[in-house]
């Protein structure tokens, strides 16, 4: 391994021992600071389900985006996994039938994805500041790696 990537992945664990100590909130139940850019983390009691980073918006707004009612599939992706889960539909598909906008326009699983989003809305939450692009993206992976998160598949939702 080359050493200058040795050196950045090193500091990867710190912040992952920041996120696993942080005291776990609900989004209802941020504290009024909350770091801007970051990774955050969805638990249910002491099983881990899903990690994501904010790029390009808080980690206020992100973790609104997961839960509204009115938020989009692209917005709920988390929730959109679970509703997936719930209704059967695992596979992404560019065809029209199980397509996203196909799901979306489902009776039953708009109803799902509303229970998953409300589901979201009540989880274990922690966060970590990390504003460097790099660092978000691999700790995202590092995290969802060591703690084995089933939500997390990096491939297309």
């Amino acid at each position: 391994m080359h050493e200058s990537f040795r050196q950045y992945i090193e500091t990867l664990h710190p912040l992952f021992e920041r996120l696993m100590q942080m005291r776990p909130v609900s989004v209802a139940s941020m504290p009024e600071y909350v770091p801007a850019l970051g990774i955050y983390l969805f638990s249910e009691g002491a099983r881990h389900l899903y990690v994501g980073r904010t790029q390009r918006q808080s980690i206020r707004v992100r973790m609104r985006q997961h839960c509204i009612p009115s938020a989009r599939q692209n917005e709920a992706v988390f929730a959109f996994k679970l509703a997936r889960e719930m209704t059967g539909n695992l596979r992404a598909s560019y065809k029209t039938k199980g397509s996203r906008t196909f799901l979306a326009s489902d009776p039953d699983f708009t109803r799902a994805f509303l229970e998953a989003k409300e589901r979201v809305r009540h989880m274990e939450l922690r966060y970590v500041e990390e504003t460097d692009a790099l660092r978000q993206t691999l700790l995202e992976i590092y995290v969802g790696f060591v703690l084995r998160t089933p939500y997390n598949d990096f491939d297309t939702h």
